[in-house]
């Protein structure tokens, strides 16, 4: 086992744990707190984020940890680390209150500026996804693995979206692509459904929150041969970048990214 594969191998029982945190939640009723305006907060985010930060603090000492519900002031080391985690302990907090199962816990590694390593756990779903640079799988509960790429794109284009917030500027991108969108929550998720086969792209060319919602899905997406950059279809550098994604996520495989980012001047 290659030292990557062991440290995704720990990253991999760290989200579990957080996932038996997020499950227990998911069974019984949680009041939402608001940092901001429709942006949620519970209980369990701020849970699952002590356990995985701490666990990362324990198995990677030293190594920067940008996690959502962590104190900002702590982030900074990261301009200067070439290994950063971004943890996102509950991505889709609002289709975790909905009930609907599209959330998951989100633990990503970058290295020198680019994604390197990445778990994506869909807890409601039992499904958990996982890449590097030597290839990306998804996780079965007896622990087999399956190995997971982009499929050659069908005609009509099949997109995942956001679910609560699908933008003017995506939802003309879509219509120049004459493609299907479907509203789907958690970006993670959306992009992991990409890397799977099962999209041939997830679009969202407004606000997409943080490079904590695209680290973990940036490096399975590498791993299954899929492209994840900004909006504008450069790739994102997770050391020097700002940490909101302004202009928004687009994933996709290499012929298919090629056709979303010029649909964006058509």
């Amino acid at each position: 086992m290659s030292d990557d594969e062991q440290v995704l191998a720990a990253i991999l029982r760290i989200a579990s744990d957080a996932s038996a945190i997020v499950r227990a939640g998911y069974a019984r009723d949680v009041r939402a707190e608001y940092k901001g305006p429709d942006d949620p907060v519970t209980e369990v985010d701020r849970a699952a984020n002590e356990l995985i930060v701490r666990a990362l603090e324990r198995d990677f000492p030293g190594v920067p940890i940008v996690a959502e519900e962590s104190d900002p002031s702590t982030f900074d080391a990261r301009a200067i680390s070439r290994e950063t985690f971004f943890v996102d302990p509950l991505d889709g907090t609002r289709e975790f209150l909905a009930k609907n199962g599209e959330f998951a816990v989100m633990i990503g590694l970058a290295r020198d500026g680019r994604a390197e390593l990445g778990v994506v756990d869909a807890t409601a779903l039992n499904r958990v996804f996982a890449g590097g640079p030597f290839g990306a799988f998804e996780l079965a509960p007896d622990g087999s693995r399956r190995s997971i790429h982009a499929r050659p794109p069908r005609d009509p284009l099949r997109l995942v979206v956001s679910r609560s917030r699908y933008g003017e500027r995506t939802r003309a991108v879509v219509e120049r692509l004459d493609a299907h969108a479907s509203p789907t929550g958690g970006a993670g998720l959306k992009t992991v459904l990409v890397c799977a086969g099962e999209a041939d792209a997830y679009v969202h060319l407004e606000r997409a929150g943080m490079l904590w919602d695209a680290c973990a899905g940036d490096a399975i997406a590498r791993g299954s041969g899929v492209t994840l950059t900004n909006g504008s279809g450069a790739v994102i550098d997770y050391q020097r970048d700002p940490l909101e994604l302004t202009n928004g996520v687009i994933v996709a495989c290499t012929a298919v990214h090629t056709r979303i980012v010029a649909a964006l001047t058509t």
